[in-house]
């Protein structure tokens, strides 16, 4: 959307207190402040690590508790939600169109709910707005007595206060279309108020057909993937799938969208494209089009409005890789540059810039560089071959290029 020059509020929330932070927090002896900010700080790390820009807000739920407090309020006196020993609960059979986004009925939902923990509550189906206060665990007043926030709360308040009523989108996981974003849904109609006016839910995180996920052994952290990887990789491996279909996250994968990766990169060394991850291109009308790729920004511009298709966009950018290698070959330099510079472009956009990583700081390297174009200018092949050896020797990867010779590890 900010492509083409729509301007967009993005809201990250973040969850600071829940029954995982405060289980976290007792079994390792800290406060829940503490294991919050420590697992929010590897969050934000992984999204910069990935280029994913910041969202413009990242209220955390502890802020809001006032918010909270006054919505569950409301909804006690209109009815639709009611006080046990052990909290406030939402009846959710006080919304006729509960189960709207997962696509059932309130029966056929109901009959397969899990029943938590109390004897009090009316329906299976009925959440938690608020739990009182227990022994050893963060509290906040309230007139229904003192305790913390159910998440499904936290989240409805906390989007409402920041995007206002009748916001554009609300996403995330597929996994929290039923029963998280129902439960925020139901709770905004209950009060009265225009909630999100579309959803977007990605897919699964799979390996070798199964959800990714602690209980099947399968599960690898965001952080150790991206120790032992090339983190553009992997955003171009979720770039590859179209965010409402699984994506397979597998040893075999993140190869493969290395090797598309050396692709990209190899063209911004021939082209000597410069680095973008510092200077991300998230506008069109930040970038200088000529006729040509103008028409081509037209293309990409058509089908990432299209439900969001990044996989029809890579292939177009990548028919574009080939183009500008080919006019090069064929002598075109000046058009073949200009398609090069749109490539970089359209990919900083999605968040993936090439890097021209040569041996600029090593001496010794460049030294055999200079000597090796210097026997290839004389046509000693020999002596270029030996050079080219010494390099592969000492760990670099050489290419020829019409500029001379690339290396790069």
């Amino acid at each position: 959307m900010t492509w083409n020059g729509i301007d967009v509020t993005y809201v990250s929330n973040v969850t600071d207190i829940d029954d995982r932070i405060i289980a976290t927090a007792t079994a390792s002896g800290r406060s829940e402040p503490e294991v919050a900010a420590e697992f929010e700080a590897q969050w934000w790390q992984s999204m910069t690590a990935l280029g994913v820009a910041r969202p413009t807000h990242a209220p955390h739920a502890t802020e809001y508790i006032s918010e909270m407090v006054e919505l569950i309020t409301r909804l006690i006196n209109r009815g639709v939600a009611y006080e046990t020993s052990d909290g406030v609960y939402f009846d959710v059979s006080r919304v006729p169109d509960y189960g709207l986004l997962a696509g059932q009925p309130l029966d056929s939902l109901r009959s397969g709910a899990r029943v938590e923990s109390s004897d009090e509550k009316r329906s299976p189906m009925d959440f938690a707005l608020w739990k009182k206060a227990k022994p050893g665990e963060p509290t906040w007043p309230a007139p229904f007595g003192d305790g913390r926030p159910g998440w499904h709360t936290e989240c409805v308040v906390m989007s409402l206060a920041l995007l206002g009523q009748g916001f554009d989108l609300h996403a995330g996981g597929q996994d929290l279309k039923f029963p998280h974003h129902e439960n925020e849904r139901a709770q905004a109609v209950a009060d009265g108020v225009d909630f999100a006016r579309r959803w977007d839910h990605n897919g699964w995180v799979e390996v070798g057909g199964q959800k990714m996920g602690k209980s099947l052994d399968n599960f690898t952290t965001l952080v150790d993937l991206l120790e032992r990887t090339d983190q553009r990789a992997y955003r171009l491996l979720v770039l590859r799938s179209h965010y409402r279909l699984p994506i397979e996250v597998s040893p075999a994968t993140i190869a493969d969208a290395e090797r598309a990766l050396e692709r990209l990169d190899s063209l911004a060394r021939r082209f000597s494209l410069r680095e973008l991850a510092g200077e991300r291109i998230e506008r069109r009308a930040q970038f200088d089009w000529t006729d040509e790729t103008c028409e081509l920004a037209d293309r990409f511009a058509e089908i990432i409005d299209n439900d969001l298709d990044t996989p029809r966009a890579l292939a177009l950018i990548f028919d574009a890789v080939t183009s500008a290698n080919a006019r090069a070959d064929a002598g075109e330099r000046e058009r073949a540059q200009a398609l090069a510079d749109a490539v970089a472009a359209l990919l900083s956009s999605l968040g993936l810039p090439l890097l021209s990583r040569t041996a600029s700081g090593d001496s010794g390297a460049q030294s055999l560089v200079k000597e090796r174009d210097a026997a290839r200018a004389r046509r000693d092949f020999a002596e270029a071959d030996r050079l080219r050896d010494e390099l592969v020797r000492l760990g670099w990867t050489v290419e020829d290029s019409t500029s001379g010779t690339v290396i790069r590890r």
